[in-house]
């Protein structure tokens, strides 16, 4: 008796356990689901997804270009189609990359159609920007187009998107994997904020993995949780290679990863059938790009060209500190077409705009005098409310093991007012102390000789030498501009002509000559 109720469980079990199976990769059925109950079914939902919209679109790289069309028909309620109008129209993607559809991406679509429509608006607004970057690196790698559409997963097309666990950048790289695919992550710099070299890396990440699977789906897959996990779910699953039969054996944020994608191939392409507006963004669609050749600050390119921080900041988001560092090596400044010429015009007095206020505590590090070492910088930073040692590795471009081996830390968390040893790249721009700028300000001047002008500082050390030039000696926080001016009826480009400069970079320690006027 008792084996005979044995089995009837057994059989039970199975029963229940194919319909289950069923649901999700046989015959779609239509339901709507929240994002907690979809997270369930599928796995974890993105920090994508869950992006505070309204804190989205005032953010500093949208919220003076973004606006609605005013004669685009927009509502609030979502329109349901049966499971044949999905399939038909997915089918007519031009896609290399297979596109199923089943419940589970049924649910995927209904949660950007239904409940994230604010963010469907702004990530189709955004899309007129970024798409035609990505496209041509993509088509550049002879790589499927719709690949740009992992971007709307990973960041929703937020370039300094900043996950809770460090990754960054339209495609979410972590430090450790960008710096492996050529990106420079540092102080100032933030490659894996830069659009085109991002998308680059994820070209040639794609590639290797590719390589490996040879199949579209387990390259997404492996995007997410790595090729280790991938390779688990492949062993566990008897050696399946497909998306849909490793499913259940991959981690749970993977799990929602494919659906996702699918649904925002849908999405992006058929948001007029679901009554979706995108936002109309005034950021320029044309656009040029200049070499920048000396340190520089993108408040002196915006006050000389009249264009507004905000847009350059939005066009330039690698620049974390709104410094250029084109003294380690030319570098690049993207701006609206028509202020190219512009900027070609006026370069001398852009650089020399308000040098003295917007970089006075910047101290240059050449790259082409040996002084590689000079961007090792040790550091001590007090952590500030609302910091995390995830926001503080991504300000500094070091990873939190990095931090919590220098400080001897056993987890993650930082108290608010703790001290942080830190060992830094300062990206080229070492940061003059205000206790060093003070002591500069204060301390008596040297006695020197008549024929020398009076300086103000104690960093001065003037001789006179055969009667037609003086020396001086650059200390931190000094740049030419500010060295001239302490000298009568001496020029910034005085100085670069009798010292041979080619550009206004200096370093802290080097010995210039002060023609005698």
């Amino acid at each position: 008796m008792n084996k005979n109720l044995l089995i009837l469980f057994c059989l039970f079990c199975l029963i229940q356990l194919s319909r289950a199976q069923d649901a999700i990769f046989g015959e779609p059925q239509h339901s709507t689901l929240s994002t907690d109950s979809l997270s369930d079914v599928v796995g974890l939902i993105p920090e994508s997804l869950d992006a505070n919209v309204d804190s989205l679109l005032h953010s500093w790289h949208v919220q003076y270009f973004s606006k609605v069309d005013e004669y685009c028909h927009d509502d609030e309620e979502n329109v349901y189609f049966p499971d044949s109008i999905y399939i038909e129209r997915l089918e007519r993607l031009p896609s290399v990359i297979r596109l199923p559809y089943n419940e589970v991406v049924r649910d995927c679509i209904d949660l950007y159609a239904a409940r994230k429509r604010d963010l469907v608006r702004y990530m189709l607004g955004m899309a007129d920007f970024y798409f035609p970057i990505i496209e041509q690196v993509l088509d550049k790698h002879n790589l499927p187009l719709e690949l740009k559409y992992l971007a709307v997963v990973e960041s929703a097309l937020n370039p300094v998107a900043l996950s809770r666990v460090g990754a960054c950048g339209l495609w979410q790289f972590m430090l450790p994997t960008g710096k492996i695919y050529g990106l420079e992550i540092n102080s100032l710099l933030d490659e894996r904020r830069d659009p085109e070299k991002a998308t680059e890396a994820a070209c040639k990440y794609f590639e290797d993995m590719y390589a490996i699977y040879g199949d579209w789906n387990l390259v997404l897959a492996s995007y997410n949780c790595g090729p280790g996990n991938v390779n688990k779910a492949i062993r566990r699953s008897g050696g399946k290679t497909d998306f849909w039969e490793i499913f259940r054996y991959l981690p749970r944020e993977t799990r929602s990863y494919v659906p996702l994608f699918i649904a925002a191939n849908y999405i992006m392409n058929y948001y007029c059938d679901h009554n979706i507006c995108p936002l109309q963004t005034s950021l320029p669609l044309a656009t040029d790009t200049v070499m920048v050749s000396s340190m520089l600050h993108l408040q002196q390119v915006s006050d000389v060209l009249g264009v507004d921080i905000e847009q350059l900041r939005a066009l330039n988001p690698q620049y974390k500190r709104d410094i250029i560092p084109g003294n380690t090596k030319p570098s690049v400044l993207k701006l609206p077409a028509n202020q190219t010429y512009a900027f070609v015009d006026k370069e001398d007095t852009v650089y020399t705009h308000r040098i003295e206020e917007l970089l006075a505590n910047c101290v240059p590090v050449n790259a082409d005098d040996g002084s590689k070492n000079l961007r090792l910088e040790k550091i001590t930073h007090v952590v500030a409310s609302g910091e995390n040692i995830y926001t503080i590795a991504n300000r500094y471009g070091v990873t939190p093991k990095d931090i919590r081996k220098w400080n001897g830390l056993k987890s993650n968390r930082v108290g608010r007012g703790a001290r942080l040893r830190l060992h830094v790249d300062n990206g080229g721009v070492t940061f003059a102390s205000a206790k060093t700028q003070k002591a500069e300000k204060t301390e008596p001047a040297k006695a020197v000789q008549k024929a020398t002008p009076v300086a103000t500082k104690s960093n001065l050390t003037a001789r006179a030498t055969g009667g037609k030039s003086h020396t001086y000696t650059v200390q931190s926080g000094d740049s030419l501009y500010s060295i001239a001016k302490k000298y009568p009826g001496v020029s910034t480009d005085d100085l670069q002509k009798v010292n041979g400069l080619t550009s206004t970079d200096i370093r802290p320690g080097q010995v210039l000559k002060i023609p005698v006027v």
